[in-house]
């Protein structure tokens, strides 16, 4: 595995995928057809990618989003929210296609189910990179959203190829064990075999579907197996998370007490804070014992960019990331 390059702090982590509009909703009570209930609504800035950028950026990190909106009022908003948080944005607009709808039902219990409308960020196409900017990243994360169809396949696979002619480390954040699923395994896995990903970030469920196993001690060991040369950061919800590498031996990162409001975006800001503070150091339990946190806070609150408040700046500077930085998430 690429350790994080140390020489240029200043290059940024590039997050390459989807920037959507978020519609976050959590009945009170049961939906029936046909029904009536009511329930918290909120609308807000969202795409996996997207809030992976503004956690690395809130967690100490320089970060940009590359990725396709739509040439519409909800493209200039979830643009505009990004830049609020200190995150770069090379957003190429299309006339074609809408900005994407990410429609999340949120249970009692804080788990969602997501239904993603296919907009502007499922057309990114080769032609449509900014390459300099890839070839010039430190770090390239990609999600699996942007490989299960094509495009914008071609354009992920273009720009890993890209960042890692630069030097960059990357990695992946399977997405979705559902579409995984529908793709079919074998298939998903031969995409993602063409990359040379430092690090993985799957969730139980995600590696379930990609190994067979619903242990996940067993499905680290396949994964590892799989992917020798990567990190493999396993998200196991309040569970915390285990983590195995080539030169990290398997480790298990406890949960926060936090109790669980909302799940959206809580893996997303767990991968991005894991990055910012493994790019900073290299110490991959430190990051993780961050990311933790940090996804903790988030899944304690609603939606997956909540306002940083004190809690997250204090559980930042624990870990060394100054309140500045945290103070910039609500800029």
């Amino acid at each position: 595995m690429t350790q994080p390059p140390c020489s240029s702090p200043l290059r940024p982590l590039v997050s390459l995928g989807d920037l959507a509009w978020d519609v976050l909703a959590k009945p009170d009570s049961l939906l029936l057809p046909g029904g009536d209930t009511t329930g918290r609504m909120e609308l807000s800035g969202g795409g996996s990618a997207a809030n992976l950028a503004v956690w690395a950026r809130r967690a100490g990190h320089p970060a940009t989003f590359v990725g396709k909106v739509g040439r519409d009022r909800f493209g200039d908003l979830a643009t505009s929210e990004l830049r609020s948080e200190g995150v770069e944005a090379a957003v190429i607009l299309s006339d074609e296609h809408r900005t994407g709808v990410i429609l999340a039902l949120i249970d009692r219990h804080g788990q969602r189910a997501m239904l993603t409308g296919q907009g502007a960020d499922w057309e990114l196409r080769p032609d449509e990179l900014p390459r300099d900017l890839v070839r010039g990243a430190r770090h390239l994360h990609l999600t699996a959203w942007s490989l299960f169809r094509d495009p914008p396949r071609g354009a992920a696979l273009a720009a890993a190829a890209l960042a890692h002619e630069g030097g960059a480390t990357l990695s992946l954040d399977p997405g979705s064990f559902q579409m995984i699923q529908q793709l079919g395994r074998e298939t998903f896995l031969g995409i993602v075999d063409a990359i040379p990903f430092d690090v993985l970030f799957p969730n139980a469920d995600e590696a379930r579907a990609l190994t067979g196993h619903a242990d996940p001690q067993q499905a680290l060991t396949a994964l590892r197996e799989h992917f020798p040369h990567a990190l493999v950061v396993l998200k196991m919800d309040d569970e915390g998370a285990l983590l195995e590498g080539p030169q990290q031996p398997r480790l298990h990162v406890p949960a926060t007490g936090d109790r669980a409001v909302d799940a959206t975006g809580a893996g997303d800001a767990f991968g991005g804070a894991f990055l910012a503070s493994w790019l900073a150091h290299g110490d991959a339990p430190r990051a993780a014992r961050l990311a933790v946190e940090v996804g903790g806070w988030v899944v304690s609150r609603f939606g997956a960019r909540p306002p940083a408040d004190a809690e997250l700046a204090r559980r930042l500077a624990a870990h060394g990331v100054t309140p500045r930085s945290a103070a910039g998430a609500s800029a």
